[in-house]
């Protein structure tokens, strides 16, 4: 029986900011120029038997989901959106749900979204050892075999053999650096991957007795879903009152039946920028390279520009990330703690926490090139037969100059074309929408100007993308 992948795309990555943002968080980004880490975590599936895969994902992150598949045109149009995060145990309840909805009883393959996996040979073969153990309705976890005394993740102390893999004998949580090197050395302990194999009706079984009325509230979520697009929309007020707790600790802690198996394939769960800086090539005074940067006299750091160039001197074991708008510098022994300053930038209800100056919607993206006192200026980019929403602003006029392409403008009562190097104006209050008719992206400069130029300063009458 081919197995379903169940991939895990919430959470936001905050140890991992300033690319990392709150809606844009790491497992949407590409993290070395090629495909960002969703796709990878789909990638990876490649040569197992395997149905197309549930993505998990949160509500404001479902456009980045749905396009990320379509660029590396996967058949999966099965995007599962959890109106709120609840941790993980109610995730996989809903995927569990949906999967028995039909009479089957597939093979859940649980994997986050935001890991890497250098050695997918290796994964793959520790996959089919898993599902032997998973037939026999073990819960079965994947247990990194440790390469140093990790204090970063928790652990997993194997237990009696069964075959290709062992019973549990318990969890542990992320250990200090002198219980890590006890752990290392008993040669009793895995890391915990956060990944997992098991069939759905045993996953639904043990929530059943451990947590009934999460998986009674996960039921009635899914008995009010409702199809939007690729999308699937649970029951918000139901899926409310589940408790918010890992599958760690509401199933696999608890089961007399986890087992877990092995796991050598180079894997990571890229926590911090530190674990990147370790994965990286370095040059050999152990510096890592991203963008335009320029060294001298400097070692075991790591420097990465994303828009500018970055120059060091006299650095040594440092982190320095910079991003258009924000820039980090971290001890490298010490970027757990980002998370803390995401933490603060939150609190102070900063952009810097949300979003970057380039913003991704279901039509294309803007970007915020300045701001002033009543005017803000915007670099707007329309795929090719995409369509902004018909709408209007209370508070602010907008003036359209197109750079390249052609665009469709409504602006009131009037549709109209508007070419490379000419402009249209949009005044206060008047319904408006913008579409691009061609097969070329359209990029055009947006100045805004009024009392108040927030985004939620936008009433939708249509939308193609389901917003209104």
């Amino acid at each position: 029986m081919s197995l379903l992948p169940v991939v895990l795309a919430g959470g936001v990555g905050s140890r991992l900011w300033p690319l990392s943002r709150q809606l844009h968080p790491k497992q949407f980004l590409s993290l070395d120029g090629g495909l960002t880490m969703l796709q990878q975590t789909l990638g990876r599936l490649d040569g197992l038997d395997t149905q197309a895969p549930i993505v998990i994902c949160n509500e404001e992150h479902r456009f980045l989901v749905a396009e990320q598949l379509r660029q590396i045109a996967s058949d999966n149009r099965h995007i599962l959106l959890e109106p709120f995060g609840r941790n993980t145990a109610p995730a996989i309840a809903l995927a569990a749900i949906a999967a028995t909805q039909d009479d089957d009883d597939p093979l859940l393959l649980v994997l986050a979204a935001d890991h890497q996996v250098q050695d997918t040979a290796q994964f793959h073969d520790s996959i089919k050892k898993a599902q032997s153990l998973a037939d026999l309705g073990y819960l079965v976890t994947f247990g990194v075999v440790p390469t140093c005394p990790e204090t970063g993740y928790g652990y997993i102390q194997q237990g009696p053999s069964l075959g290709p893999g062992f019973g549990v004998r318990r969890f542990v949580e992320k250990p200090d650096a002198a219980t890590a090197t006890i752990y290392l050395e008993s040669g009793d302990y895995l890391w915990n991957s956060g990944m997992f194999l098991f069939r759905a009706s045993r996953y639904l079984q043990e929530l059943e007795r451990f947590h009934p009325d999460m998986l009674h509230a996960c039921h009635r979520a899914m008995a009010k879903m409702e199809y939007d697009l690729d999308f699937t929309r649970i029951g918000k007020d139901a899926f409310a009152q589940c408790e918010d707790i890992s599958v760690d600790y509401a199933v696999m802690e608890k089961t007399q039946h986890a087992a877990v198996v092995p796991l050598t394939a180079r894997w990571s769960d890229l926590g911090a920028w530190s674990s990147i800086w370790e994965l990286s090539d370095k040059c050999e005074a152990g510096n890592s390279y991203h963008g335009d940067v320029i060294q001298t006299d400097t070692r075991n750091t790591m420097l990465r520009s994303e828009s500018r160039l970055v120059a060091a001197i006299g650095l040594e074991d440092l982190v320095i990330i910079e991003t258009k708008d924000a820039v980090l510098v971290a001890d490298r022994h010490k970027t757990q703690d980002v998370k803390k300053i995401v933490e603060r930038l939150k609190a102070e209800g900063r952009d810097e926490f949300n979003n970057h100056r380039v913003v991704y919607r279901p039509w294309g993206r803007y970007e915020s090139v300045d701001r002033g006192q009543r005017y803000q200026v915007k670099r707007i980019t329309v795929n090719p037969g995409a369509k902004l929403s018909v709408q209007m602003h209370h508070h602010r006029a907008e003036h359209w100059i197109v750079v390249s392409g052609t665009a469709e403008v409504t602006n009131g009562e009037a549709t109209y074309l508007v070419c490379e190097n000419e402009s249209t104006y949009i005044p206060i209050g008047r319904i408006h929408a913008l579409k691009n008719p061609g097969t070329l992206p359209l990029e055009l400069i947006e100045v805004q100007s009024g009392s108040y130029l927030g985004e939620d300063d936008i009433v939708r009458f249509e939308d193609q993308y389901g917003r209104v």
